[in-house]
This record gives C-alpha cells, sequence and structure tokens, in this order.
C-alpha cells in the first residue's frame, strides 16, 4: 500500500520514519507493506527519509497512491485537497482536528465506503476515537470528560505548585509545550475542536465551535489556587459534554474538579479523556496527548486499519436513526465557584448574599481573605446546582454595584 504524505514537519516525519523501521512488525499486522513514497513539504528537505516535493500536484497526479495522510494544518486548503482527493475515490488519514471541527461531515459524506480516518486528531497516541467507534459502541455514552490540552495542563499543574500564569507559560513556551503565540491553547480553542469530534462520535452532533461554550485558562490567578487548595479542589482545563434526555450539553472551560476524581491527578502535558457509558460505567484513557512519535503512532494505526480494509465510516447511518440536539448554553446546569473582590466593609456579604437569593442562587462554601493595610477583601464563594442564566445575570449586577472592585470571576465546578 503506498502512502503520500501531505505535510512533512515533526508529525509527517515521524510518521515516515516509523513506517520504515517498524517495517516488519506492521506487515505482520496488516498483511502487507505499508510504504511511504512521497511528501510534500513547504521547502525543500535536506536528508528526507523519502522524496520531497514542494508542488502539491505532482502528489496528487499520481495514480499509484493508495493513501493520503494530511498533516498540513489549516482549514481552508486542507478541505479543498481531502475533497479532491476522496472525489478520486483515494483513501484519506488525517490529524487535522480543526479542520475536522468545521467539516467532519461533509468529508464523511464524500468519503462514502472510502476509508477516512482520524484517530490522530484528538489526544494525540491515546486511540480515544478507536474507543468510542468500537470498544464502546453497545453503551449509551451518558458523558465525556477530557484534559485534552496538554499545553493547558502544564501551566496549570505548575501554577497548582505555586507559579504565576505568565512564568508558567513562558517555561512551557521555553520547553516547547506552548507556541510563540499560544491563543489557540489557552483560551480553550484546541480542546474545544478536539471535544467537538468526540461528540461528533458519541451523539452525531453536528455542532461549530461557535455554538458552543469555550473559555480559556488565561484569568486563573494566585488566588483561584489558593482557594482550590483550601477545599481540595484541582483545577483543570475540561472539555465536557454530557448527555441529558435528548440533549447533548457541550462546554470547554477551566474546572475545579475534587481531588478524589481521576482526572484530578493527571499531571504536566499528559491528556486523559474520562468516559462514562450506561453498560462499563467509567472509564479512563491516558497517554501522551502531543509530540511527533505520539500522534505519528495513531496516524499508522489508522494505516493498518486502511489495509485491513477495517475504516469504513459507521457514522452515516446513525445519523439518520438517532437525532440529538445541542444544550443551549443559558440551560447548563451545575455547581460554580465564584471570586469577587470588594470593598472591606460593613454590609457588604449581606448584599451579595441578597442578590444570589434573588437570583435563585444558593450558597455552598465561603471564604474570606483580606490583606492588611487595604481596604478591599477577596469573597470566595462555592454554590450548589444552578443554571448558567443564573450565575451569568449575578455577574451583571455585581458589576455595576460600588462596592465591586474588579469584575467578578466565576468557574464552574464539575463533581
Amino acid at each position: 500500500m503506498k502512502v503520500a504524505i501531505l505535510g512533512y514537519g515533526t508529525v509527517g516525519s515521524a510518521v515516515v520514519k516509523t513506517l520504515l523501521e517498524n517495517q516488519k512488525i506492521i506487515k505482520a499486522r496488516c498483511g502487507q507493506d505499508i510504504i511511504p513514497v512521497i511528501a510534500l513539504a513547504k521547502t525543500p528537505k535536506n536528508n528526507a527519509l523519502i522524496p520531497i516535493t514542494t508542488n502539491v500536484n505532482e502528489i496528487l497526479n499520481r495514480d499509484d497512491i493508495d493513501v493520503f495522510v494530511e498533516l498540513m494544518g489549516g482549514i481552508d486548503k486542507p478541505y479543498e485537497l481531502i475533497s479532491e482527493i476522496l472525489k478520486k475515490g483515494k483513501s484519506v488519514v488525517t490529524a487535522n482536528k480543526a479542520l475536522l471541527a468545521y467539516h467532519r461531515y461533509e468529508l464523511e459524506n464524500l468519503a462514502k465506503n472510502l476509508a477516512f480516518g482520524y484517530e490522530a486528531s484528538v489526544a494525540g497516541g491515546i486511540p480515544i476515537i478507536k474507543v468510542l467507534k468500537e470498544g464502546l459502541s453497545a453503551n449509551n455514552i451518558i458523558s465525556i470528560k477530557g484534559i485534552l490540552n496538554g499545553t493547558c495542563n502544564y501551566i496549570l499543574t505548575c501554577m497548582q505548585e505555586g507559579m504565576d500564569f505568565n512564568k508558567a507559560l513562558k517555561k512551557a513556551q521555553e520547553l516547547g509545550y506552548a507556541e510563540s503565540d499560544p491563543s489557540f491553547d489557552i483560551q480553550g480553542k484546541d480542546a474545544a475542536h478536539k471535544l467537538l469530534i468526540l461528540a461528533s462520535i458519541a451523539y452525531h452532533l453536528d455542532a461549530k465551535p461557535e455554538d458552543i461554550l469555550i473559555e480559556g485558562i488565561e484569568n486563573i490567578g494566585s488566588e483561584d489556587m489558593y482557594f482550590a487548595k483550601e477545599f481540595d479542589f484541582t483545577i483543570k482545563l475540561l472539555g465536557i459534554a454530557k448527555l441529558k434526555n435528548s440533549c447533548v450539553e457541550l462546554r470547554v472551560h477551566p474546572t475545579m474538579i475534587s481531588k478524589d476524581k481521576i482526572l484530578s491527578k493527571v499531571d504536566g502535558v499528559m491528556n486523559a479523556v474520562s468516559i462514562e457509558g450506561d453498560l462499563l460505567g467509567e472509564s479512563l484513557y491516558y497517554g501522551a496527548g502531543a509530540g511527533g512519535m505520539a500522534t505519528a503512532s495513531a496516524v499508522i494505526s489508522d494505516l493498518i486499519d486502511v489495509a485491513k480494509e477495517n475504516l469504513r465510516s459507521p457514522m452515516l447511518g446513525f445519523r439518520k436513526n438517532i437525532e440529538f440536539k445541542l444544550l443551549k448554553q443559558d440551560e447548563i446546569y451545575t455547581k460554580y465557584y465564584l471570586r469577587i473582590k470588594v470593598e472591606d466593609k460593613i454590609g457588604v456579604l449581606s448584599e451579595i448574599t441578597q442578590l444570589m437569593s434573588k437570583n435563585l442562587i444558593s450558597i455552598d462554601s465561603f471564604l474570606q481573605k483580606s490583606k492588611k493595610d487595604e481596604n478591599y477583601t477577596t469573597l470566595f464563594f462555592t454554590t450548589h446546582f444552578t443554571y448558567e442564566k443564573s450565575i451569568k445575570a449575578l455577574i451583571k449586577i455585581l458589576e455595576k454595584q460600588d462596592f465591586v472592585k474588579d469584575k467578578p470571576f466565576m468557574m464552574r465546578i464539575e463533581e
């Protein structure tokens, strides 16, 4: 089986290297040789393991290519290329999460009975897509909760150990865990793309990033870490999908989770996904979420399935028979954490609790932290279960109060 690599960067070169070095074991597992024969790169490469071209048409016009592996990144250009390839009747494997977040259904419809694999698009080397498609296919998926971005998880781990956000981000950049422009990661967009792919498999929900709640970690401070430690929480950026009747709740945001939960113990750049099924209960999948070799592992897993003729989309019929809807953001129902900086004077706490009561918000726990020689104090609250619309209405009211010194900060809590 001859393979063309569209994008000869860190992952593309790792795919080629592994296919060549592990050729015997790969053949033993799928019954034929998988041979990388040409790769596309932006610029010529010295010492490449296979022929390199900078002209995509040189690859597209070859009739001997059986599978195209897209590792270019971006959305529009890869979508055009993959569409053209599928229309020619050729199979495709991709690791492009942004592309799939916007165009997964169009591409699967084009693929029809062709192989179209994207295991590497979520959680690096963790075979989470195969788990959902195959291992848990008998289960009604109740929830998915995932640490899907290693950059954010590394930064939050550093902050948990006492480092502030900016220093933690700088350290992540120095170690190569964060890009020079880290906004895509720290704003939650990368994790959102991955969550949408998982939700499309579990629920066949056709949602786009603009349709769901996405918040990043850039506003988390040392005071939030202080509160979390005092009340036995850990802060993680989570991608969350929950099935509620015929609606699916999708959201990505920093989350306080109890320290006794499995996900709270996943530190550094590692990824983990917890899935709850109606038959199996909760199961956890843990491993490297990024890096050339980890992602190459998932890409080659798809290539082996293509060679074994195992990789076909099971989703098309599913969508015709089961219809789930996206839950409106205002209808999210969970617990919340609030940090409010206020004037240190009599009556402020009473006014806040009255405002919370008027918005149907009940207090679960409370902590006050004052600084010496300053005329303000920080109030921390956690709430019982309430609706997103209620907490947002409260924050808008609090912003207008003279005794509130900064915009209140809110974080959701998962049990």
